[in-house]
């Protein structure tokens, strides 16, 4: 029928959403297509939770423009969080006329609709739902051949950070009944997949919402009892919803990876306090110590923001100081700009954009620094890696993630794709390690 093109901005849920949008359209007939100029329709799937990534948007939308001119034809269409905010689709719509659909994150799911609709009567489709409804299941799904799957387990978010969009975009927590959850996993062990991760605004919020009151904890339970699923990941997960019944479900697991993201933000009380995080500095490093004395090998991540309103040196310095106790493996570092529509927009005290970026250098060579040394740890152990592919640049050698989430190189042959192998670590990097198969 047609040729299809998705360039996808954002999160794992953005991608997620995009196998979605995927499905959709290869069920209408259409194939995909790597070259955008040959593409028959383009949607962008677009994010919004920094400035930069909507700069990104508005930039591919120019370049898109001697594309329309050449081919009339060609539907454009902008979808995602960026178009879920106030204002956003009628300003798509005037800066860019040449785009024919627009729509949120609450209705993705009626894209063959509206692809019939401007088909039809070569209309203009904008529709943005103010907030959404029930999950609806059954969708198609076009996932990338592989080893690992996205399984979204609930959306939205009910924490309202002070700096962040993603509820008033995403909308409230919703979670999928676990019925539906255990019947698609069951479907990707049969096709195949060995692992899966989990996705969520808030995992371990899962279930808050349910009458069958099912906590994240048990779902974890439920879903180590399917077979050929070899390991679980979860993201992400909020420090303030972790508790020790989920540590001990973890910590007994065979399936469920030793890898926790925890999202730390700040480490200055003042600051977590105005970012709304329900949690001080101490109840994250609480919950960071009883992590490593239950998992003593476990993996923990973080994402960090600097330049937060009202941050002074001294709150910065707490901050580093936490990254030096805590030890993370890697962390997530970004600087703090304004969105419009949150509470931190209005706030005073914003901090100049070069202490943001003195602030972010000094942030990343502290936490480059420590992330190279725990990756040097383990140098002569051996480990359990999930082959995923060849490593890209170099097809002599594959590539997997041991059960902490450490990226593995190491020479094979690509037979070993979706299995588990021993394999002996020789070298270690800032984002990688090297070892040979025992």
């Amino acid at each position: 029928m047609g040729l299809y093109h998705i360039k996808t901005f954002g999160c794992q849920m953005n991608e997620h959403d995009s196998e979605i949008l995927a499905g959709i359209l290869e069920k209408m007939g259409y194939a995909p297509v790597h070259d955008v100029d040959k593409a028959d329709i383009i949607l962008l799937n677009t994010c919004c939770v920094r400035e930069t990534a909507e700069h990104k948007v508005f930039s591919y939308l120019g370049r898109l423009r001697s594309l329309k001119e050449k081919n009339p034809d060609l539907i454009i269409g902008v979808c995602g969080c960026m178009t879920q905010q106030e204002g956003m689709a009628s300003r798509i719509r005037h800066l860019f006329p040449y785009v024919d659909l627009v729509f949120g994150t609450h209705n993705l799911h009626r894209l063959e609709e509206y692809l019939t609709r401007i088909s039809g009567a070569r209309e203009h489709v904008v529709e943005i739902w103010p907030s959404p409804g029930s999950i609806t299941e059954g969708l198609p799904i076009k996932r990338k051949a592989g080893v690992s799957a996205w399984v979204t387990i609930m959306s939205g978010c009910n924490n309202y950070c002070t700096y962040c969009i993603v509820p008033y975009v995403r909308g409230r927590e919703r979670s999928r009944r676990p019925e539906e959850i255990i019947a698609e996993v069951k479907a990707l062990a049969q096709n195949g997949f060995k692992e899966i991760t989990l996705l969520g605004q808030n995992v371990n919020s899962y279930g808050k919402d349910l009458e069958e009151r099912l906590d994240f904890a048990e779902l974890l339970k439920r879903l180590e009892e399917i077979e050929r699923i070899e390991r679980i990941r979860y993201m992400t997960s909020h420090p303030r919803d972790f508790n020790d019944q989920l540590i001990e479900t973890i910590a007994s697991s065979s399936k469920v990876c030793e890898h926790f993201h925890l999202p730390v933000q700040a480490g200055s009380n003042k600051i977590l306090k105005k970012m709304n995080r329900g949690y001080t500095r101490e109840d994250y490093l609480n919950l960071v110590a009883k992590i490593k004395t239950v998992l003593p090998r476990s993996t923990i991540t973080t994402d960090i923001m600097v330049g937060f309103p009202g941050e002074t040196d001294d709150d910065f310095e707490q901050t580093l100081d936490l990254v030096r106790q805590v030890r993370f493996d890697s962390a997530y570092t970004f600087i703090y700009n304004t969105r419009q529509g949150t509470p931190a927009s209005k706030m005073a005290e914003q901090v100049p954009e070069e202490n943001k970026r003195q602030r972010i250098q000094t942030l990343i060579r502290l936490q480059n620094g420590i992330s190279l040394e725990k990756n040097r740890e383990y140098v002569g152990s051996t480990e359990e890696i999930l082959v995923e592919g060849k490593k890209v640049k170099d097809e002599l050698y594959l590539c997997g993630r041991n059960r902490g989430g450490k990226m593995v190189f190491f020479p094979g042959e690509e037979s070993l794709i979706g299995q588990i192998v021993p394999v002996k670590i020789e070298k270690a990097h800032l984002t990688h390690l090297v070892g040979c198969r025992v």
